[in-house]
């Protein structure tokens, strides 16, 4: 029953969609997605009729052709009578590996200058100062050729190391060379090995997955995990009694004492590189193009990881400093157990954007001779098939895959050191 106090109920009218609040901002959106997939199915109909015209189809198989040409850097076999598809699988490794080395460099050299740049000491400011100042305001690309310019140039050739007297020699007790041609460092080996597992016979993307490998890891994450129980177990005592039992012995003996065990059981050992005729032969070969785009691509991206350290430092109250020195502790014990971890809720979200930019920027590797995604499927496979739009289109959407899995573990990390609402 209704009464006079109450509104008329309206009946809906076309208009709503427009002037209506409740209806328009879905309205805006509906005709903004027609609008955009219009335009990408125009688009696509436009390329499909223009390379019918040309006589060409929208094809992936060249994929399947010999690709015809070498890889200088590569993680697994690899030969020129191989597929486009297995050289675009080898160029797809080498980006990720030359992203996975940068990260990790680029975060241990930021943190470290980004914290210098607060020190109390002046000298050691202002050099910090200079560094990020210099690395961020000269384009990448740039320090990459330099730095391939540096190590082709003033480092030994190889025949540099031989005669009775050579003007260079080996690092390390004889076990790594230094040339211009590149780093060979020890290559470990096993005499007692478990063999390896041929996974997809002769498919393109085929690899071999050793077994003594995954025997050390699968022993290595049981005793991090165990370490890890025995830090929870230390954790309820401390919470019950008062007092934490001493624990740092037990952790490393579980983690440290079952890979020794491991590692003797399949006779580890190293190989060295050693000089025969005119190059080194055995060991792990790094090629310089690698350490060139390595060490310009960590040290560029670490001036802006610096200047995120030190926001986010400077973002934590000097009170907390404060409260802590009040405690006793000193400087560097403040930094890494009070500072550090509240800064990291303002440092992982721009952070995050780093390590996506270092990533697409390792793209730069074509301009010193690194054979990554960029140089194989979308440089020389390219040229060779004339399938610009195929290969243009498969490198996109790796570089997104890289990108979107890289932002969502980083975000994952984020979610667990932000501050939880209750």
């Amino acid at each position: 029953m209704t009464t006079l106090t109450d509104p008329p109920k309206g009946t809906f009218r076309l208009s709503m969609l427009i002037n209506d609040s409740r209806y328009r901002s879905m309205t805006i959106q509906i005709v903004a997605l027609i609008g955009f997939l219009t335009l990408i199915g125009w688009l696509t109909s436009n390329a499909a009729q223009n390379l019918s015209e040309l006589g060409r189809g929208f094809s992936f198989g060249f994929l399947g052709e010999p690709a015809g040409y070498d890889i200088n850097q590569r993680l697994l076999d690899y030969n020129n009578q191989d597929s486009h598809l297995r050289a675009a699988l080898l160029g797809v490794l080498n980006t990720l590996l030359i992203a996975f080395l940068g990260c990790i460099a680029a975060t241990i050299v930021g943190v470290f200058v980004g914290v210098l740049r607060l020190s109390h000491n002046w000298i050691v400011a202002r050099l910090m100062t200079i560094y990020v100042e210099v690395f961020r305001n000269v384009p990448v690309l740039l320090w990459i050729v330099f730095a391939m310019a540096i190590l082709i140039e003033t480092l030994p050739s190889p025949r540099d190391f031989r005669g009775e007297t050579p003007e260079a020699s080996m690092a390390l007790g004889e076990s790594v060379a230094i040339t211009n041609r590149g780093f060979y460092v020890p290559e470990p080996l096993f005499s007692r090995s478990l063999g390896d597992v041929h996974l997809f016979g002769n498919h393109p993307l085929r690899f071999d997955v050793s077994l003594d490998l995954v025997v050390i890891l699968a022993v290595l994450i049981a005793g991090i995990l165990t370490a890890r129980l025995i830090g929870r177990r230390a954790d309820r005592i401390q919470a019950a009694s008062g007092d934490r039992p001493h624990t740092l012995w037990y952790q490393i003996g579980v983690i440290a004492v079952p890979m020794v065990l491991i590692l003797t059981i399949l006779g580890f050992f190293l190989g060295y590189p050693e000089l025969k005729g005119f190059n080194f032969k055995g060991g792990t070969y790094l090629r310089n193009s690698l350490i060139a785009l390595w060490l310009a691509l960590s040290l560029y991206t670490a001036a802006f990881i610096a200047e995120i350290v030190r926001a986010g430092i400077l973002a934590i109250s000097k009170g907390q400093t404060e409260a802590a020195a009040a405690l006793g502790l000193r400087q560097r014990r403040i930094m890494s157990l009070v500072i550090l971890p509240q800064a990291l809720r303002v440092i992982i979200p721009p952070l995050i954007s780093q390590y996506l930019n270092l990533t697409k920027n390792s793209s730069l590797a074509i301009a010193v001779g690194y054979m990554d995604i960029t140089g194989t499927l979308m440089g020389i496979t390219l040229n060779q098939t004339g399938r610009e739009l195929e290969t243009i289109l498969i490198g996109m959407a790796i570089y997104l895959a890289i990108s979107l899995t890289i932002s969502s573990v980083m975000n994952i990390y984020n979610n667990s050191v932000k501050l939880k609402e209750r």
